[in-house]
């Protein structure tokens, strides 16, 4: 039986003047917020797990309707919408990077920065913890520095550590590590010289 739609995208893939600018290529639309790595496994399962807690939470939410205890019902669909929103939530952390800064998003608070008010990015070894439980481990962070009170020269507070190479996205990942952390340096660098 022949499959036509694996043999057209194969016709595709070896006529490279059908690529010529037809699709955006990548961070072409710099003004969009973009993560510049992938979730990593870590992450993406942590994620899975809660969904699937929320979706035994959905069916007891049905179940309990059935029985006729309607109060009930409605406790356990806010508590499955709770669970997915932390689920989504969860999948969200990490930094994002656009032309209009740099945005880092935790679990419950997200913190924006203008391109200048950002006086350094770089990578730093340093003791970082591991999946974001309370042991630390010796590894390498990305350290963003707010710009000082005093001028854009002057180095300000750091920001809190969400990329290192110890967390749910980059756990025994650290080349993916070090090109999402180029690519955010690029970012500041390039923002900087504009």
């Amino acid at each position: 039986m022949p499959l036509n739609f694996l043999t057209a995208d194969r016709e595709q893939d070896a006529d490279p003047a059908a690529h010529s600018g037809e699709a955006p290529q990548p961070f072409e639309e710099r003004d969009e917020w973009r993560r510049p790595y992938r979730p990593g496994p870590w992450r993406v399962a942590g994620g899975a797990l809660i969904l699937l807690l929320s979706s035994y939470l959905l069916i007891s939410t049905v179940i309990i309707a059935f029985a006729g205890a309607y109060p009930a019902a409605a406790v356990c669909a806010v508590l499955s919408a709770v669970v997915i929103t932390l689920a989504l939530r969860l999948l969200r952390v990490g930094v994002w990077v656009s032309a209009h800064g740099l945005r880092q998003t935790g679990l419950f608070s997200t913190v924006t920065l203008p391109w200048r008010e950002v006086a350094a990015v770089r990578t730093a070894q340093q003791p970082v913890r591991w999946l974001g439980l309370p042991r630390t481990v010796q590894g390498q962070a990305l350290v963003v520095v707010r710009a000082g009170a005093a001028g854009p020269t002057a180095e300000g507070e750091p920001l809190r550590t969400l990329l290192t190479d110890h967390n749910a996205d980059f756990l025994n990942r650290v080349p993916a590590f070090e090109q999402a952390a180029d690519v955010i340096e690029a970012w500041h660098d390039e923002s900087r010289g504009a």
